[in-house]
């Protein structure tokens, strides 16, 4: 999902992958293997985002994070508003991108 939430960033802020990836100093397929969930993004670039966009890095963990359904962490009381909110929230960025 973090790949999701990076391209929304990107169209939300009108701007192509070209251009974002020589501004990250990263290659335009690069940007579009992260993007389409392909390879995850190191944490180096996840703050090159962060200041480029002017986001704060836990604001776009936020958004991207995925609740384990493994059962391995325990899921707290809130999980599922803060599931919710993100989800309408992601729904809605991405309705702006496609108007």
């Amino acid at each position: 999902m973090i790949g999701k939430t990076l391209r929304i960033i990107r169209v939300f802020n009108d701007m192509k992958a070209y251009d974002l990836a020589e501004r990250l100093d990263i290659s335009p397929s690069y940007l579009s293997e992260i993007e389409s969930g392909k390879k995850h993004p190191p944490l180096e670039l996840l703050y090159k985002y962060s200041k480029y966009f002017d986001i704060k890095l836990s604001a776009i963990l936020f958004f991207s994070e995925e609740l384990d359904n493994n059962g391995a962490h325990k899921v707290i009381p809130d999980s599922k508003i803060k599931k919710t909110l993100r989800t309408t929230l992601i729904r809605f960025l991405e309705s702006i991108e496609n108007a």
